[in-house]
């Protein structure tokens, strides 16, 4: 298999888990899948990504006090939120919304279905590993991208050692909590969260999976393209 089409084939098998088995992962698994993903390419170098990684019991007690905390608090994220979907945003959010609903069983018009759903988002979807990916304030807009991309490559590295993940936006938006949580110094702005470990297959959470965009939404060509050969 070619260099491209063994990293189509992950990227094929990645997906966001959404329900995860209890069983912990080795320390040297996850040793590895964050060295790998730390390989990625940063503006001078800076490599602003910063983990705080919990492990069993610790992730239990931390999910029961932010999944408690969130059920109150309303959304103060470092880092502020997409002020609004439009158009063809809004039409990907909502076909990728609907298609999680409808694979754990909830209706169109259920909202309090979906929003216990998406409460499933401060109680890990059950992941026995959380990582709390943070970045230097200092950096702004470009160490946020930086840490976006070391969040690919974590995702990445965790499927080709058999280890699922999620990104979670949504663990963000209770900053204020997670600082005081972890004593984090202000400097540090949190960016996401990384639940991960050993995906539930049989659970419907993990049924479907989003599509992408086709090559002429996401490219404009300019100049002429170079023959092949």
């Amino acid at each position: 298999m070619s260099d491209i089409d063994a990293l189509n084939a992950l990227l094929d098998r990645r997906h966001s888990c959404r329900a995860f088995l209890p069983d912990p992962v080795p320390q040297a698994v996850i040793e590895r899948i964050v060295a790998t993903a730390q390989k990625v390419p940063s503006w001078c170098n800076a490599q602003p990504w910063h983990l705080v990684i919990t492990r069993p019991p610790e992730t239990d007690r931390l999910r029961d006090a932010l999944h408690a905390h969130a059920r109150t608090a309303g959304h103060a994220p470092d880092i502020a939120f997409p002020r609004q979907y439009a158009g063809v945003y809004k039409t990907r959010r909502s076909d990728c919304g609907w298609a999680l609903y409808d694979a754990v069983g909830v209706r169109k018009g259920d909202r309090e279905g979906s929003a216990r759903q998406m409460m499933q988002n401060f109680r890990f979807f059950g992941a026995p590993h959380h990582a709390l990916v943070t970045t230097e304030a200092d950096l702004g807009a470009y160490g946020v991208l930086d840490c976006g991309a070391f969040v690919t490559a974590f995702t990445l590295a965790a499927e080709a050692l058999g280890v699922a993940s999620i990104p979670q936006a949504a663990v963000a938006s209770c900053a204020p909590f997670l600082r005081n949580w972890f004593d984090l110094p202000g400097h540090r702005q949190i960016v996401c969260g990384l639940s991960f470990g050993y995906a539930d297959r049989n659970h419907p959470a993990n049924a479907f999976r989003t599509g992408r965009a086709p090559m002429e939404e996401v490219v404009t060509w300019k100049g002429p393209a170079a023959s092949t050969g």
